[in-house]
């Protein structure tokens, strides 16, 4: 069980740097204002040269995918209840996540940024790409919050598995001692029979 989370955590947290990577150009059309066609030509840049990038790198990208997926699964399959509640969370946000570049970020990606116009940072940007980069940002925002989620549901299962041993750990602890471990709560009759024979002999 320790090994699969320790998977599952190391998978996202790769998965989330990847995405802190798109800063560089996230940070200039969503959280500066106003945006200028300056930030948009740095942003469409950066784009395009991860459209131009490696097959190779999408592939490995893609198996650090498949991983974490198979080892959700493969924990999700054991059929606890921390395991339903935990895991069954972070299948639907990571689930979120590869739906969202699947089926919008890579193909806005490849499909517009593949070859940018000859143009200066100071030219006016097409209309046609500008929406399309500020939902990229967007997209990208989406999917490090989802996976940020993921961190959080493991972290608690990890908390809530943690209360769990403790609390057998201590139930065993006071099987093995058993009852005659445990004070004896004094007879009063016996009391009052002691006191009588105590004021007889004085």
């Amino acid at each position: 069980m320790g090994v699969r989370a320790g998977v599952v955590v190391c998978v996202t947290s790769f998965l989330l740097g990847s995405l802190f990577t798109h800063w560089i150009a996230d940070s200039l059309t969503l959280w500066k204002s106003p945006v200028t066609d300056e930030h948009l030509w740095t942003a469409a840049t950066y784009y395009s040269i991860l459209a131009k990038g490696p097959p190779a790198a999408l592939w490995f990208l893609a198996s650090v995918v498949v991983t974490g997926c198979v080892t959700i699964l493969w924990s999700l399959g054991d059929g606890e209840a921390g395991n339903i509640m935990f895991d069954g969370g972070s299948i639907f946000l990571f689930g979120t996540t590869i739906a969202m570049y699947l089926y919008s970020v890579l193909p806005s990606v490849f499909a517009k940024f593949n070859a940018l116009p000859a143009h200066q940072l100071k030219d006016p940007f097409p209309v046609s790409l500008r929406l399309v980069t500020l939902e990229l940002a967007s997209n990208n925002l989406v999917c490090s919050v989802a996976l940020t989620g993921v961190l959080a549901l493991q972290a608690g299962r990890f908390w809530a598995e943690s209360s769990d041993a403790d609390d057998d750990v201590f139930e065993e602890s006071e099987a093995v001692e058993g009852p005659e471990s445990q004070p004896k709560t004094p007879d009063p009759r016996i009391e009052k029979v002691q006191q009588r024979t105590t004021k007889a002999t004085s």
